[in-house]
Order: structure tokens, then sequence, then C-alpha cells
């Protein structure tokens, strides 16, 4: 690929963003967008570019058994404090060293949506009015008095913050299962429990400033024109300012998705790499419902690992958290690790935005079912009757579950419309294949390699099923690593180039990064599937018997061990 231009531009198609043969996305009228990457000094076909973090439910040995139950919340009076993160920073001994909400007995039954006249709309967070940023204001604001004034008040902004914590970071067992805690990231959860906690979070502002229809903001760093810090979070006398972020991060800094080494600094490649990035976690390697949702996650089953959750879990959501945490404290703080990241307010921005992500990947053509239903998995009520614990604008114990928060419009809001140019954004197709048997002179081969360790890259050849450009799943298997530790490295296939810091081309097959959290139950080491159809397709791979994969260490490399390197058949779901 050809060196890139300081000039950046986004060529963007009007068709349909999914079609998936080179010859269809050859073919696409194209229109300028107002930025975009372009090579060799005209308009290059960016076209769009796998991902690879995609699930593999039928041949990951996932099906559940029909008996299975769904997770429910957990018994609030056994809270345990031992079990959830404690503080151990000294520069923070005025936070609480534990995150246990405050106690109160479950509302009997489900709560109910109200009825809405007047959808709230969550607008971008880059465009704000001065009067809607001093609204926000206030209302953060007013949620920090209650954590003086009445600290066992639900509302108050730590004990928001301690939800997160709550479900994510150790203090629960689940019901019936001691030992065994919950948690609601790396699965098919993660949409369905962030998007109620942004539910009730903004009612809850609402109420604190007599505004119903106040609508949370959205960080859309999927939108080059939102690709840093908005700038209503770093003002330092502004509520909304946190001192736990990485300071070199601070506008007009380039947020890295996809968690780049520290050595790219260049904000139009940054930027390349994101929008690359987008179109694969949305549309390049999503073949099913569970390769976005996350696989499933039922009752009885110790926490599940990054790399079982789903394309966007893994990808830009995780990268900003990783992005936006402070490096300089030895757990991340704040939004870089579970048990903090609600006590930055850019956390609710973000999310927002994450909860935007689902919205919009509802809406792309495809060839499978979006939802989760019993072509995707033998029991759906596994995923519709799981339930969850919050407290609503008027401090009352409220349950809810999956199923009644599918459709965000019956929740009583909507989306501010912004560009998404992620979704033709396609590498140049490879014109003649890399020589793999050269490149393997170079890789590492044979049972010995393994288990092998990324303090340094590693090159290694797989062996293909079958000839040519099958429907094929590369696994990483029995990656093991501290939970405590930020870990991240990247995943390319027949790299010849050797740019490991340019995401936006044919050889990316897809990142693995850890966000820094801790658990009760010992974690099982994690398996990661990088769908690998839509990426031969880009490499123009030949009828090779192998591949030659290379790992590239980004964050703490020495951490991780990986068991072993396959290539299997995907079998759809």
């Amino acid at each position: 690929m050809a060196s890139l231009q300081s000039s950046f531009m986004v060529v963007a198609t009007t068709s349909n963003p999914n079609l998936r043969t080179s010859s269809q996305l050859a073919s696409r009228p194209r229109r300028r967008f107002e930025v975009s990457c372009s090579s060799d000094g005209g308009r290059v076909d960016r076209r769009n570019m796998l991902f690879g973090l995609g699930g593999l439910y039928g041949a990951s040995g996932l099906i559940r058994k029909a008996e299975a139950l769904p997770i429910s919340p957990p018994d609030l009076s056994k809270c345990d404090p031992k079990g959830a993160y404690t503080v151990k920073n000294e520069e923070k001994k005025d936070l609480p060293d534990n995150c246990c909400p405050p106690y109160s007995d479950t509302k009997k039954g489900y709560y109910e949506l109200p009825t809405f006249t007047e959808m709230r709309r969550r607008p971008a967070a880059h465009n704000l009015t001065p009067d809607y940023i001093k609204k926000y204001e206030n209302a953060i604001q007013e949620m920090r008095k209650l954590d003086v004034t009445d600290p066992d008040d639900p509302r108050g902004f730590l004990q928001q913050a301690n939800i997160h914590c709550a479900y994510c970071n150790g203090p629960y067992d689940q019901v019936g299962h001691p030992g065994i805690d919950i948690q609601v990231h790396n699965s098919w959860l993660f949409f369905p429990f962030h998007r109620w906690y942004l539910y009730f979070y903004e009612r809850i502002m609402g109420e604190l400033i007599g505004d119903p229809n106040f609508a949370l903001p959205y960080w859309n760093w999927d939108n080059p024109d939102g690709m840093q810090m908005p700038l209503m979070f770093d003002r330092e006398e502004s509520p909304l300012y946190d001192i736990e972020r990485d300071q070199t991060h601070r506008p007009p800094a380039v947020v890295s998705l996809a968690l780049s080494a520290a050595s790219i600094t260049d904000p139009v490649q940054l930027k390349c790499n994101n929008l690359t990035q987008m179109y694969k976690e949305m549309i390049g390697d999503v073949e099913s419902a569970i390769d976005f949702m996350g696989d499933p996650y039922v009752d009885g089953e110790s926490p599940p690992k990054f790399s079982d959750g789903g394309s966007a879990e893994r990808g830009a959501h995780t990268g900003i958290h990783v992005w936006t945490g402070n490096p300089k404290n030895d757990f991340s703080e704040d939004m870089g690790n579970f048990y903090s990241a609600g006590r930055d307010p850019l956390f609710y921005a973000h999310h927002s935005n994450v909860d935007r992500m689902w919205t919009i990947w509802k809406t792309l053509p495809c060839a499978f079912t979006k939802d989760i239903n019993d072509q995707v998995v033998p029991n759906p009520d596994d995923f519709n009757n799981a339930s969850f614990l919050f407290y609503d604008e008027k401090k009352n114990l409220v349950r809810v579950k999956v199923a009644d928060c599918l459709e965000h419009t019956k929740m009583g809001y909507e989306y501010e419309d912004s560009p998404t140019p992620w979704k033709t954004y396609r590498p140049t197709q490879r014109q003649k294949p890399v020589n793999a048997k050269v490149l393997a002179k170079t890789a590492e081969t044979g049972g010995k390699v393994f288990p092998l360790t990324l303090a340094k890259t590693r090159k290694v050849v797989a062996p293909k099923p079958t000839k040519g450009k099958a429907d094929e799943v590369l696994v990483l298997e029995n990656i093991t690593s501290d939970s405590s530790k930020l870990v991240s490295f990247n995943v390319f296939v027949n790299d010849a180039d050797d740019t490991p810091q340019k995401l936006d081309r044919a050889e990316y097959a897809g990142c693995f990064t850890q966000i820094p959290h801790t658990v009760r139950a010992k974690e099982r080491p994690s398996n990661l599937r990088l769908n690998l159809r839509e990426l031969y397709e880009n490499i123009n791979i030949g009828d090779d018997d192998f591949i030659v994969v290379t790992i590239v260490p980004q964050v703490n490399g020495g951490e991780v061990t990986i068991g072993g390197i396959k290539i299997i058949p995907r079998v759809p779901a």
C-alpha cells in the first residue's frame, strides 16, 4: 500500500455498505466526505476492512443446554466489600474502598417503561451549545452534592459509579453459586446492561435539574470530527473534569480506537486506523448476531473473558477506556479500570456512543438475523430474561430485564444524526498474493513454539484446513494474563510490509485488549477468534496450505502467554 498523504479526506459510497464482493465494491459510485485517507496522490478505494473480533458460536463449543437459566440480579444484602476492588492508591484515601451500593429491598415485579410523548434526543458532544453544557454541568454538580449531603442517596455521583463497579468487579456472587461473581462485560449482557444503566442515569440527571427531557450527549469517536476528547470535559474548573485521565491525551490529541502503541502520533494515520477499526467491528467481520453482541453467558457460569465479548465491546469501546485512563497509576484509573470507570463523567458520554453503535448496527443490511432468537441459540430466553437491579430517579430500587430494552425508542430517546464514514472503509485489495513460503522463512513453526510469550513480535506459521479463500477462523488459544494488568496486542496475516502501526491495510486481522479488573472466581484462559473470510479476499490469498500470523505486542506483551494458534472452518451461527 502506498504511503499515506498528509492530506485527510474520506471517500464514501452511497450504495449498500454491506456488499461484500470485490466486484460489487469496485463498481459502486463514490462521493466525497469532508475527511478521508488517501494514497498515491489520488482517491484510492478505501473500501471496507475486516476486524476479526467476531464470535464463532456454532464451532466454539458454546451451545448452551436447554435447561440453562438467565443471569439474575444479585442479592444486595450479600455484598462483600472484600470482593470488590479495594483502593490501594495513597492519593485516593478520600474515596470509598469498596463499591457496595446502598441496600434496599427489591421491588416486586419488573419495571414498566412509562409512555413517552416526546423523544429525548441525545446530541453529539462536539456540537453542543453553551446552554446545554451548562445544564449538563449543573446536573453533575447536583449529583456530586448528594455525595456530601446524603452519601447513601443512590442518585449521588459516587453511588451511581458504584453500580458499574458492583456489576463487574467482584462484590456479588451469583445467587445460588457461592464464589462465582456476576460480570456484565464480555458477553451478550454488555449492550443491554449499559443501555439500562444510561437510561436511569439520564432520568436521574433530569430529575435533579427539573428537566424530564434532558438527554445525555454522545462522544462520537467514530466520526473524524469527534476523534478527540470533547472540550466540555477538559475544562479544569468544570465538574465534568477528571484528573485521573491520561494528560498526554488532552485535546487536540486524536484517540486510538485499537490502542496503537505510543510510537504512532500522526493524527492522519490515527484517524485512518480508527475508521478501519470501526468498519471491521461493525460490518467487516460480523457474520452473526453473536459476533456483534457477544457470546452467551448464563446462570452458574464463571465470569466470561475479554475474548467472549462482541466485536464492538472488545474494539473501540475498550480502546477508548484505556486511551482515556490514567497510565501513571498502577490501576489505570479512572476510565482505564472497571472499578473506577464510572467516576469519570466522560464515561457516560462514551457509553452513549457505544449504545448508539448498537442502534446503528441494527439498521445495517446483512444476510443474518440481528435478533437473539431460536435461529441463533437453543433458548433465547437465556438472553431476553436476564435481569438487573437499578435505582430510578425517585430512589426506588427496580428490577429490569433485557427484553424490555431492545428497542431504544420505547425507552423514550433517540440520537442526533452524525456522519458514519466508516461504513465504506475497506482497504485496497492486494493485487497479487504474497509468497507465504518466503514469509515462512522468518517465522516459527512446529509444536515447540507454544506456549509463546509476547515480550517481542512473534511470527508463527498456521496450517490451513482448506486451500484458497475458504470461510475460516483464526483461533489464538489459551491466552493467559494477569487480569489486573492492561494488556494489548494486534494480529496480522501474511504481512510482508511489516508496518505494524498502520491498521488501514489488508493484512490487519484484529486486536486483543484487556481492561484491568479483579475477579473472585478463577478466570479461564481466553480464545481469540478472528474471522478470515473477508481478510482472505483483501489479501488475495492464493492456494497456500498455510498462512503466517504476526502478533505485535502493544502494551505489557511480556504479561501474555498464548497456548496455541490454529485455523478451523467457520460453522455459521
